[in-house]
């Protein structure tokens, strides 16, 4: 899990370096960065899914990452 929370980070790092690139002005980049947080973070949604539905279907822990 601890490769998810790593993942979840940097979605929210990239997020934030978009927010303050608009801020300043630059666009182009701003657009680039909230592309990479927000496919980041939707790889993160896509792997907290599957590792709940695990755990709801086999009532065990998923492994560490």
């Amino acid at each position: 899990l601890r490769g998810l929370y790593i993942m979840l980070s940097w979605a929210i790092a990239f997020f934030i370096i978009a927010i303050i690139a608009g801020v300043l002005g630059f666009t182009g980049i701003a657009v680039a960065f909230a592309g990479i947080a927000k496919i980041l973070f939707f790889i993160f949604l896509v792997i907290f899914v599957i590792f709940l539905i695990s755990h709801i279907v086999t009532g065990r822990r998923p492994p560490d990452i």
